[in-house]
């Protein structure tokens, strides 16, 4: 368990990832508490601190302070800065991807997600023709960048499934991403050597104290298991590696911060592989019990900031879970990839439209209607990322 000693607590600084074989070992030496009291006893000093210091030097501490009640106030300030590091850093491009859901059949019991075990619904895992019909509408869209997304299911949708559906998918695509249940190094391997650019995959919530409690069945009950597998993933060589918290299960900020501290770790440990972090708000979904720990699109607004402050490689991705009003003005804020003409249920582009979703879409507009508010805004929608593996 987390180390519940305050007296005990490693500074960040004293933390040297190659000398720990997984971030597990990093965690537990920092407590959940501790550190949600010190974010919110950070001050204006400190925010003002952490947005003198130049790009690329802000340390965990000084994102502490930025993601804290005191750094509110300063949002405009940091908006200003994001935009500017980004624009440096990425120029004024926004990547667009889509997801391409292959199947809702999961063996957790989740208490937010769609497709909990739980959950009485039709389930669905696409065959070889349904997946072909599936590529040929998003094709159509203009996509070149997929994201690969299934339940937790390792009979149905286990390692050979998922390979044999990439020899399907993968030709159509430049580049593949996959967000799947967590898996062996040797299968991240066998997915590496199969094309696969890159692996999301979110811890939900770093309180281990908590995360049974919305997980309470299946192998992703398993904390330590889940926490370990970016490790997994390092190790297979896989291009790039996805990281978040599910924001709203428990303070987004405390979350935040440990996904930084795992971001901090990871970059340091595996230098040659590239990063993401996405920021999926809780949505309503069938079966899920409502959550108290809501964020507003201020304190988004405030954590996108921060991170790109914070990390100015770091790609920061947006998803259909927010409203058209809240992704039109995140072009400018300091995110780089973003989805389009999301569908969340599997087969539901062209094959089973009423199929369960994994949560409600609040932007419906088709991806080319969205490419041209991107453009409007100064920006060239990428569809093709040239920096991947093809």
């Amino acid at each position: 368990m987390i180390n519940n000693s305050k007296e005990r607590r490693i500074p960040v600084k004293e933390i040297k990832p190659q000398f720990h074989t997984s971030f597990r070992e990093i965690l537990y030496q920092y407590n959940w508490d501790t550190i949600n009291d010190l974010i919110y006893s950070k001050k204006e000093e400190d925010v003002i601190s952490a947005l003198s210091k130049p790009t690329g030097k802000c340390t965990l501490d000084d994102f502490m302070a930025m993601i804290s009640p005191a750094g509110l106030p300063f949002l405009e300030n940091m908006a200003a800065r994001s935009h500017h590091i980004t624009q440096e850093k990425f120029g004024k491009t926004i990547q667009l991807y889509i997801p391409l859901y292959l199947s809702n059949e999961c063996q957790n019991i989740c208490t937010y997600c769609g497709f909990s075990m739980t959950n009485q619904i039709k389930r669905i895992t696409l065959s070889d023709s349904q997946i072909s019909k599936e590529i040929e509408v998003i094709k159509s869209f203009g996509f070149d960048n997929v994201l690969i997304v299934t339940g937790e299911a390792n009979k149905t949708v286990g390692i050979d499934y998922m390979l044999h559906a990439l020899e399907i998918i993968s030709p159509h695509f430049a580049q593949v991403s996959m967000e799947v249940q967590p898996m062996d190094t040797e299968d991240y391997q066998k997915l590496t050597k199969a094309g696969v650019y890159s692996i999301l995959v979110y811890q939900e919530t770093y309180n281990a104290k908590k995360y049974k409690d919305y997980h309470p069945k299946g192998r992703k009950s398993s904390f330590e298991y889940r926490l370990d597998t970016p490790d997994r993933i390092g190790k297979a060589g896989m291009h790039k590696i996805g990281l978040g918290c599910l924001i709203g299960l428990e303070d987004w900020r405390t979350d935040s911060w440990f996904t930084a501290l795992h971001l901090n770790y990871l970059e340091k440990k595996y230098w040659q592989t590239k990063y993401s972090i996405s920021f999926p708000r809780l949505r309503p979904a069938e079966g899920v019990i409502p959550t108290k720990n809501m964020m507003t699109d201020k304190e988004l607004v405030q954590l996108i900031c921060a991170y790109r402050i914070f990390d100015p490689d770091v790609e920061l991705s947006l998803s259909t879970r927010e409203t058209k009003k809240f992704r039109d003005n995140s072009i400018k804020l300091g995110i780089t990839s973003i989805s389009a003409g999301s569908k969340t249920n599997p087969g539901g582009y062209s094959v089973d439209e009423q199929s369960l979703e994994q949560f409600e879409i609040s932007d419906e507009r088709d991806p080319q209607e969205f490419a041209s508010v991107i453009a409007n805004q100064g920006y060239e929608p990428v569809w093709k990322d040239w920096f991947g593996n093809n």
